[in-house]
Parts: C-alpha cells; structure tokens; sequence
C-alpha cells in the first residue's frame, strides 16, 4: 500500500490532478485497475493535504453474470459512495450495429454515459485506470497504426462537458497494480465481452514484451521520451514531489 500510494501521489502531484474540496469520481469497471485506482484514491484521501472526495460509478454494460455485489462490499469499507449506471452498450455495439470493429463504439459509448454519470454526482472531475503500461502501449499505438506521436495526457479538460479527466496510476506498472489486487484481494469482476484480449492493443502488448528480451527497460526508456520531448502536458513539475 504505502508504495501504491507513493506513486500515485507523485502523480497527483507532479500533474496537479486534485484541488481543495475536489469531488472525484472513479470509473470503476470492475477490472484490477479501476478497483486499484479506487482503492487508493479513497486510502490518499485520509492524508493529502488537500480535501477531496472520492466515489464510484460503473456502467453496467448489459452483459449476463456479471455480479458487482462484491464491488459494492468494497465501497462500503472503503466508505465510498457506488452508484450503478445500467446501459445497453452491449447490446447496440453487437447486437443493433454488428460492429466488426467494436471497441472504438463500446469506448466512445462508455465515455459519454460516464461522464454524464460524473456530471450528475456532482463530480467535475473523473479518474480513470490508465496505468504506466498503458501509457507506453497508446503511445506506439499511435505511432504503428496512425503515423502520429501522440499519448493520452495525464490530466485532460473537456471544456464542452466541464469535466476534467485524471490519470493517478500513469507511474505505476501493470506488474505493481497485480501484485496489489492479489495481495488486496480486490473483488475483480470478469469481462465477458467477445472482443477482449483480441485488439490491437494486445499485440503491441506482446512486441513490446518480446523486444524486452533484447532491450532491457525498453518502456521505462519509452516513458521517459514521453516527458522529456515532452508531449503537450506531459511535463510534470517535479518542484511538488519528488
């Protein structure tokens, strides 16, 4: 825990991500991620200097068998408030449209119905579970598939929606957000949809473990380009946290 939350803090506030009174909400998937970022959130919030909030919200995306019971057993410990946002994303992404190429609709999707959730909370600003991984991954992404260097940025305003997206975990690898879920026991709710682990995101995952063999620190070298060329709002001001 107290190395999570040394990360995550450092992000916060490298990126000054959170503002006195912030109410923040989490998008909680049900996944190690979003359940991990969760969880740390509602932890810092004991201790960081400035007051926040913290709660949850998971689109219920209209799979079968897909029980958050277990979820909801977290907020109440972690003292969070959940709330459940029923959708029908499913259904139109595969059994309306058909769409062969699901994940940019399902994603586009999610996103308004989050941030319309966030909205009506009363929360201005929303963190999602993009980890450190992710970060390198979107990047070569971008480079591979459009001819672009572009990344996500780690704190991102949505001027037509007045919301503010968050990024807390960009420093933490996917490796440290396993070993916390195991060793955490987080509640993780498996992904039925049809389309995980096939998309291209997948295959870039694996070069990048296969070229790991060959060049050591490969995405540590990767991220480090991300902040010193630096990409738009990427330049962490380290004079807030070491």
């Amino acid at each position: 825990m107290q190395k999570m939350l040394s990360l995550v803090r450092r992000a916060v506030d490298h990126y000054h991500m959170i503002d006195e009174g912030d109410r923040i909400a989490v998008g909680v998937s049900g996944g190690k991620d979003s359940l991990t970022l969760l969880t740390a959130l509602a932890e810092l919030r004991r201790f960081y200097p400035k007051k926040f909030e913290v709660i949850a919200i998971t689109l219920e995306m209209g799979y079968d068998n897909m029980d958050f019971s277990h979820v909801d057993e977290l907020c109440r410990r972690l003292k969070v408030e959940y709330i459940k946002i029923p959708t029908q994303i499913k259904q139109i992404v595969f059994d309306i449209r058909k769409e062969e190429n699901p994940c940019s609709l399902c994603a586009k999707l999610r996103r308004g119905a989050l941030h319309d959730a966030a909205i009506k909370a009363g929360c201005h600003k929303i963190a999602l579970g993009h980890h450190f991984d992710d970060v390198v991954e979107t990047y070569m992404l971008s480079l591979f598939y459009e001819g672009r260097i572009s990344c996500f940025k780690p704190v991102t305003y949505l001027d037509r929606m007045d919301v503010t997206l968050l990024r807390p975990l960009l420093y933490v690898p996917e490796k440290n957000v396993k070993s916390f879920a195991r060793r955490f026991n987080m509640p993780i709710v498996h992904n039925p949809c049809p389309a995980d682990k096939h998309t291209k995101r997948e295959e870039v995952k694996t070069l990048l473990k296969d070229l790991e063999k060959q060049y050591p620190n490969l995405r540590e070298r990767v991220f480090g380009a991300i902040q010193r060329y630096p990409l738009d709002g990427w330049a962490p001001d380290k004079s807030r946290y070491k």
